[in-house]
């Protein structure tokens, strides 16, 4: 088993094994507090050009199978964990997790202390990060290369703040997931929703087809023009990586939606991208929310919610009462804060009050679990349909 260095841009490094493929990567550097799921973590969109450690010790027990990826490809920019399995045990797994990141070059290193760092990343805030293993940790002499170029060389990697990622992630061409057999009334119509795709799992659009919904799944180049040629019932943004502040296009789509009173949900980064549209601002989360274990208050029923996340930055938005969208002197009328996260007050859900609009900053398909936050599918349907029979109110029915 070969060497490998995990390096901050901070200075500090973690001697351990490579893991997965070997040579050089470098991201953001994050955790993930999930016990499970890992493969759904993996090939989760949102992760793109993020390094994630797992705090959960033991990683790869189940191996990898042809059932649960999120899209068609592995989309961290590193992984690291501290005691990957031997060998998998499931009866579903077709490899393992450590030749899953081989065959897609994703570098890894383990046996390192993942508790210690996501210590100090919840210290010191996420930052960027360099998984050096093989080659990559010698220089064209043959040397070791010193602790201080590798530092340098993970400062040279973009940070997350101002980047646009979702069009790196998006499809290049529309297709269409049609409702599940059986989930629409016979001889009605099914809604139809366009699904702007910022970086979309591909539970989302099965969640609304098993709810009699057919989802057209469109590029984040999409232009007003082309969703509303699809005459949907209902649009949705998803989730998907980046800066909210950097997703000008996508932002004034969403306006265009917002404009023709059009219902909209919007799931993590469309919840951000709603707030901006609105004329609330962002801002990036010290070191984030990732995993599935989040509790979430849905101030409309005062339920709590165990709820999955995977998020860095916020929408900076009044905690407290009914708020006039800053955009264009009020233009989208009132809006409230329509869920909290229980541990730290983060804004987790806005809802539209004079229109069909809401959006949570979580993930309600959480095709890992947990599944409390489901019933906003339902919100989302019951919508559209109160739209199309020119019954809607606003939002959520504060």
């Amino acid at each position: 088993m070969s060497g490998a260095l995990l390096v901050l841009e901070d200075g500090r490094s973690y001697p351990g094994d490579a893991f997965g493929a070997t040579g050089e990567t470098l991201g953001e550097i994050v955790f993930n507090t999930g016990m499970t799921g890992y493969q759904e973590t993996l090939t989760d969109p949102s992760y793109h050009r993020q390094i994630v450690v797992m705090t959960a010790p033991h990683i790869g027990n189940t191996g990898m199978n042809d059932e649960d990826p999120e899209s068609t490809r592995i989309w961290v920019a590193g992984y690291v964990v501290r005691d990957p399995a031997v060998r998998p045990s499931n009866w579903r797994s077709r490899r393992s997790l450590d030749d899953a990141l081989v065959a897609e070059g994703i570098v890894g290193i383990s046996g390192v202390d993942t508790r210690a760092i996501t210590r100090h990343l919840r210290e010191q805030g996420v930052m960027r990060a360099g998984i050096f293993s093989g080659d990559a940790l010698v220089d064209e002499a043959g040397r070791t290369r010193r602790l201080e170029d590798l530092v340098a060389r993970v400062r040279s990697a973009p940070p997350m703040t101002g980047a646009d990622l979702a069009g790196e992630v998006s499809v290049d061409e529309r297709y269409t997931v049609d409702p599940v057999p059986g989930s629409v009334a016979e001889g009605a119509e099914p809604l139809t929703v366009v699904a702007v795709d910022l970086g979309i799992k591909s539970m989302t659009p099965h969640r609304l087809a098993e709810r009699g919904v057919r989802t057209h799944v469109v590029p984040s180049t999409a232009t007003p023009d082309e969703v509303l040629g699809l005459a949907p019932d209902g649009v949705f943004f998803s989730n998907g990586p980046g800066d909210p502040a950097a997703a000008t296009h996508e932002i004034d789509l969403l306006r265009a939606v917002l404009d023709r009173k059009i219902p909209f949900f919007g799931i993590c980064y469309g919840n951000q991208l709603l707030g901006r549209a609105l004329g609330f601002g962002t801002y990036k989360l010290v070191y984030g929310h990732r995993g599935i274990n989040q509790p979430v208050m849905d101030r409309r029923t005062g339920k709590v919610e165990i709820t999955a996340h995977n998020h860095g930055f916020a929408v900076d938005a009044p905690l407290t009462g009914e708020a006039v969208a800053p955009h264009e002197e009020g233009r989208y009328g009132r809006v409230v804060v329509s869920h909290v996260d229980l541990n730290d007050d983060v804004v987790e859900g806005l809802a539209c009050l004079d229109l069909p609009a809401f959006s949570v900053q979580y993930h309600p398909e959480a095709a890992a679990g947990p599944h409390d936050a489901a019933y906003l599918f339902d919100r989302f349907v019951e919508l559209m349909t109160a739209s199309t029979t020119e019954e809607a109110g606003d939002a959520a029915s504060y």
